[in-house]
This record gives C-alpha cells, sequence and structure tokens, in this order.
C-alpha cells in the first residue's frame, strides 16, 4: 500500500493557486479549492469564501487530469460556489434576503444569486453556502463574489417559504413588480394552502414602514389606483372573495416616483394583513414613491384557477 504525505506549505499554496486559475490535477477526482474572501459586507452580511470545484468525468486512477472551470459543458453546474455569514446585531430574529454576485477577474457581475436566511437570532451569526449554479459555456471564469443586496424582516412577520404554510393556512407575499415611464405596479398574492376555506373582503389591510421598521407618515394610502393612473382602466369595486384550498387571490400596489419640489419618501417595507385581525406579513416592495406622497391599493380579486397553489397543512 502507497502513502503520501504533502508539507502543509505547499498544500496551501496549491489550493490558492487552483482557485486563481480554476485548474485542478488529482488523482481520484475533483477537488474543491478555496480562497478566503476580504469583503466588508452590507448590513451584517458578508462573503467569507470563494469555492472552485470543476465538475468532470471519473478520472483513470492510473494518470492526472485537467479541467478548467471556465470551459463547462453546456447544462454543466459551474461548480463555484461562495461561503458567507449573516451576523444580526439588533434585539430582535430577522429573516434576511441576500443577494450575491459571482464576479470575473475584472470585477464584471457573472450570476447573481438569492439566498434566505431565516430566524437568525439577535447576536447570532449563522453561515452558509450560495452556489453560483448553471452557466452558459462563455461565460467568463469566476474569481470572486460579494454582497449586493440585503433586505431584511422580523423573523416573525416573513413570507413563508415556498412549500410552506404558516398556521394561518394563508401565504401572502409580493411579486417584483413591474415599472414603466415612472409607474409602479407591485402584486400582492394570497394564496390559501391550508384545508379550510378563507374569505377576504375589499382591499388589503397596510401599513407603511422604514427601514428600522417605523411607520411612515405622511403617504396617502388611496382605494384603487384611478388616483395614481387611469391607464389601467377604470377601478375594480371591492368585493368579496372566497378561497377554497388552494385557490389565491391577487391585489396591487400603484404609484409613481415623479419627483418634484419636497423630499423624496422611499418606503422600503410594508406590513400587509389580509384582512383585518390577520396575522401579519412583511413584504420589501421598496416603494419609491418620489414626492407624490400617494399609494394606490386595488382590492383583492380572485386568480385564475392555473397554477393554484397545493394546499398544505393549516
Amino acid at each position: 500500500m502507497r502513502t503520501r504525505t504533502a508539507a502543509p506549505a505547499a498544500l496551501a499554496a496549491t489550493l490558492l493557486l487552483l482557485a486563481a486559475c480554476g485548474t485542478e490535477r488529482a488523482e481520484t477526482g475533483s477537488i474543491p479549492s478555496a480562497a478566503s474572501v476580504d469583503d466588508p459586507g452590507r448590513d451584517g452580511v458578508r462573503v467569507i469564501s470563494v469555492t472552485v470545484s470543476s465538475p468532470s468525468a471519473s478520472p483513470s486512477p492510473s494518470r492526472s487530469y485537467s479541467v478548467s472551470a471556465d470551459r463547462l459543458t453546456a447544462g454543466a453546474d459551474s461548480g463555484v460556489s461562495a461561503g458567507y455569514e449573516v451576523t444580526n446585531e439588533s434585539t430582535e430574529a430577522l429573516t434576511y434576503s441576500v443577494v450575491l454576485t459571482f464576479a470575473s477577474e475584472d470585477g464584471g457581475a457573472v450570476t447573481n444569486q438569492k439566498v434566505t436566511v431565516r430566524d437568525v437570532g439577535p447576536g447570532k451569526t449563522v453561515r452558509g453556502t450560495v452556489h453560483a449554479g448553471e452557466l452558459p459555456p462563455s461565460a467568463p471564469r469566476i474569481t470572486g463574489a460579494r454582497v449586493l443586496k440585503v433586505t431584511k424582516v422580523p423573523a416573525g412577520e416573513a413570507p413563508a417559504g415556498p412549500g410552506a404554510c404558516p398556521a394561518s393556512g394563508v401565504r401572502v407575499s409580493a411579486d417584483r413588480g413591474d415599472a414603466a415611464m415612472g409607474l409602479r405596479v407591485v402584486g400582492l398574492h394570497l394564496d390559501n394552502c391550508g384545508t379550510r376555506d378563507y374569505t377576504v373582503k375589499g382591499y388589503p389591510q397596510l401599513e407603511l414602514l422604514d427601514e428600522n421598521f417605523r411607520p411612515v407618515n405622511g403617504v396617502d394610502v388611496l382605494d384603487g389606483s384611478g388616483g395614481i393612473t387611469t391607464g389601467a382602466g377604470p377601478d375594480e369595486a371591492p368585493r368579496t372573495v372566497a378561497l377554497a384550498p388552494g385557490e389565491s387571490a391577487t391585489a396591487a400596489l400603484v404609484w409613481r416616483n415623479t419627483t418634484e419640489s419636497g423630499t423624496p419618501v422611499n418606503v422600503p417595507h410594508v406590513r400587509v394583513r389580509a384582512r383585518a385581525g390577520a396575522a401579519p406579513v412583511t413584504v420589501t416592495p421598496e416603494l419609491d414613491l418620489g414626492t407624490t406622497g400617494k399609494l394606490g391599493v386595488r382590492p383583492w380579486k380572485k386568480a385564475e384557477s392555473q397554477g393554484r397553489p397545493a394546499p398544505g397543512p393549516s
């Protein structure tokens, strides 16, 4: 039986070289190479390492092989990941949504990936890994990663994750929205993921919150979108919407980011209740209201039956 030894210093130098060039040589398989990252981060989140693990076919045990992370087969995972850490310096548990940018040697973005880190207690640090995922063969070689964006909400008010159903039996979320010529529209979604019927009437109940989750004053919340735009047609009358298990409803937030005289108002968070007395869910539509001082709210209406969520435990 053969035994092999390697000097610690030589091994460390080899790993750093591999991280820099994206190439590995081994006799027994693909070995990930990790490089530490000096990332100041933002909002308590930072990248701590980048790992390159070049995918390859099973090597012959009798000879060495060489593969490169910047020459990938179409459809193959890039083999690149970033280690991150989240430190909650506040006094309450928070759920974080983090967007990481994987970058090439010249600093240009190659791909962005989002991760949700739930229930980080006050004073706690949580670590995890994000994979760059599938990249086209023409993509530049990834050499680094950085934190692009961080949003956070109180852990008890965070939107439920995919496939999860809150104890209330309903799931509230916001989409990424649409923007055109200064007009902004963000959809609110209400899914009955429980086992009982759920009824809403009229408009969702809203509280506008700043970055520290304090109420934002001085904004008129309007019933309907007619006070914001006439391009979307007449406002629909509020109605009672009964949702059987698996059915969904939608509403919308509508505003313009026109800026004239005065101080622009930005509202990062909105606390949403599907109806009066319902459990709150805090979403982050990042309302850039400009100096308009207005936000229109469209009433709940039943969504089309296509793509209904499967009922879950209530």
